[in-house]
């Protein structure tokens, strides 16, 4: 064998461990590649380098969901689906993976079905944050006017400080017809936001509607 052989079969041999230590070893590598891909939008390259861990090793569930992830990100949401649940089958317990499945049905308009999942993670931690937020996306889809304005009321309770649960409250109070009650929220939220957008329409519209009413009127 001369000189030019040996180099090339060093080089082949060096290739085959590389690659036999990222996928058999702990994947740190791919997860760090995958992640670097995934900063750059480059999501169906970043899944590509965890798709050798999805079926082997200790970190088989975090590879799903990752994967999943990925998935959702590149709109496939029927995969994201699927990989989710691969996840939930492994760790029946998991929060994240019924979070996660949460996303693309949302993404779907599939509300029934996102609320099934968002209730189990409810009865296991009864104000998880992002349930609940994503439960008020379910009423509003399903158009439980009532039933969103007291969830939201609620939980304002309990986030006080929180925009978000707010501007579903005005929501719900505006299609129950009680402009005022919406208008009054829309309030608070410029209290903590106060370049919120659909806050300024709101007021603005209404205190239009208002110098309307009060011309007519007077």
């Amino acid at each position: 064998m001369n000189l030019g052989d040996k180099l090339i079969l060093l080089i082949i041999t060096g290739l085959l461990y590389t690659s036999s230590f990222l996928v058999k070893g702990d994947g740190t590598d791919l997860w760090k590649q995958s992640h670097n891909l995934e900063y750059q939008g480059e999501y169906a390259k970043a899944a590509a380098m965890i798709e050798p861990l999805l079926n082997q090793g200790k970190n088989r569930e975090y590879a799903l969901l990752r994967y999943a992830w990925l998935a959702y990100q590149q709109r496939n949401y029927n995969d994201s689906v699927r990989y989710y649940k691969q996840a939930l089958e492994i760790n029946p317990a998991s929060i994240d993976a019924r979070l996660g499945l949460s996303l693309p049905l949302l993404a779907q308009s599939h509300w029934k079905k996102a609320e099934t999942y968002l209730r189990q993670i409810t009865a296991l931690s009864p104000w998880n944050y992002m349930a609940h937020i994503r439960l008020f996306v379910c009423e509003e889809g399903l158009r439980q006017w009532q039933q969103l304005a007291t969830h939201a009321e609620a939980f304002s309770r309990l986030y006080p400080s929180d925009t978000t649960a707010l501007v579903y409250l005005a929501r719900a109070k505006d299609k129950l017809g009680d402009k005022a009650a919406a208008n009054a929220v829309y309030q608070q939220i410029l209290m903590r936001m106060p370049e919120h957008i659909e806050a300024l329409n709101y007021i603005r519209t209404f205190q239009n509607s208002q110098t309307i009413y009060h011309l007519q009127n007077s």
